[in-house]
């Protein structure tokens, strides 16, 4: 039986070199070690993502040639009328993040039922003046609301109780990790204020619901992990899941590729007369997968880690 990964765009811009990168990583990986790919569109943020977005994304991905084994992109464009907030009279699709509200829902009543969550009127500036926080971390929410009990109606906020302890994993690049979501992030949001379910909370309840067992993405995710097992853990998962962490296309200074800065958007390139090929070898070549930049085709993927990668333990 084949093992199943994902690829999973947020629309709130248009995809640029990093996302070729992670998708030659995914793709590369399922076909070079009998993985499968499921299509994800992860649009939790209502308040940032887009319809031409997605629309341009898919498009994108056509172009590319990265086709999914679950999710075609012609069903997301069957399912997808005017904006993502116009979804009354909208047929679902089950790899669309906002046409899954139901199962979010049920997933927050399953750990609010076990007393996992408390409600939180925290705001960002107030944690930033509370949290503890060295410099180069991520701030620290330290449990204010959690002693206050706040009433449900107080706030659409929730929390989830992160308790002390290491989760352990392996990463198939970073090699034995552990972490301690306690010690990290604190107590997790897992719907906002707005109400709106948190990036954290959305993966972790779509990857058991899809059957999800390796997870491919950037590095800047890593520290991610440790809180996204404990999360699964308190759903109960115990179908194993392995990671694998690629590294990440940075500007000089190190900062990474961003949407919002409109970095290598693929949109602009396609217009500009490049060749998918050619596009798909400078990814590759960037990203440290040839030693130096070519054409390359998707039926090539799989040669760039069989003779480079070992397969994750499991796979």
């Amino acid at each position: 039986m084949a093992w199943r990964t994902r690829f999973a765009p947020a629309p709130t811009g248009y995809l640029h070199l990093g996302h070729v990168v992670n998708a030659i990583h995914v793709w590369g990986m399922a076909s070079a070690f009998g993985g499968e790919v499921l299509l994800r569109i992860e649009d939790h943020d209502r308040t940032r993502c887009r319809a031409d977005f997605e629309a341009a994304l898919l498009d994108d991905l056509d172009w590319l040639g990265f086709v999914p084994d679950i999710g075609s992109t012609d069903s997301f464009r069957a399912t997808r009328e005017g904006t993502v907030q116009e979804t009354r009279n909208r047929a679902r699709h089950q790899q669309r993040q906002s046409d899954n509200d139901a199962r979010y829902t049920a997933a927050l009543a399953m750990l609010t039922e076990r007393n996992f969550t408390y409600v939180c009127t925290c705001t960002r500036s107030d944690i930033a003046r509370l949290a503890r926080r060295a410099t180069g971390e991520e701030p620290r929410y330290p449990g204010t609301c959690f002693e206050a009990r706040h009433a449900d109606s107080k706030s659409l906020a929730r929390r989830v109780r992160m308790a002390e302890g290491v989760e352990t994993f392996d990463d198939g690049r970073h090699g034995h990790m552990q972490q301690s979501p306690a010690e990290q992030c604190g107590d997790m949001l897992v719907r906002d204020r707005h109400g709106q379910w948190t990036y954290q909370f959305a993966v972790v309840v779509d990857d058991m619901a899809q059957d999800i067992d390796v997870v491919i993405r950037g590095e800047d995710l890593l520290e991610s992990t440790g809180r996204q097992l404990r999360l699964a853990a308190l759903f109960g998962r115990e179908r194993p899941m392995a990671w694998w962490h690629h590294r990440l296309l940075v500007h000089p200074d190190g900062s990474k590729l961003s949407k919002a800065n409109r970095d290598t958007s693929i949109r602009e390139r396609r217009a500009s007369g490049v060749h998918a090929a050619t596009l798909l070898g400078e990814a590759a070549f960037l990203s440290g997968l040839l030693p130096a930049a070519r054409d390359l085709t998707i039926d090539e993927l799989p040669t760039l880690f069989q003779a480079h990668v070992s397969p994750i333990s499991g796979w």
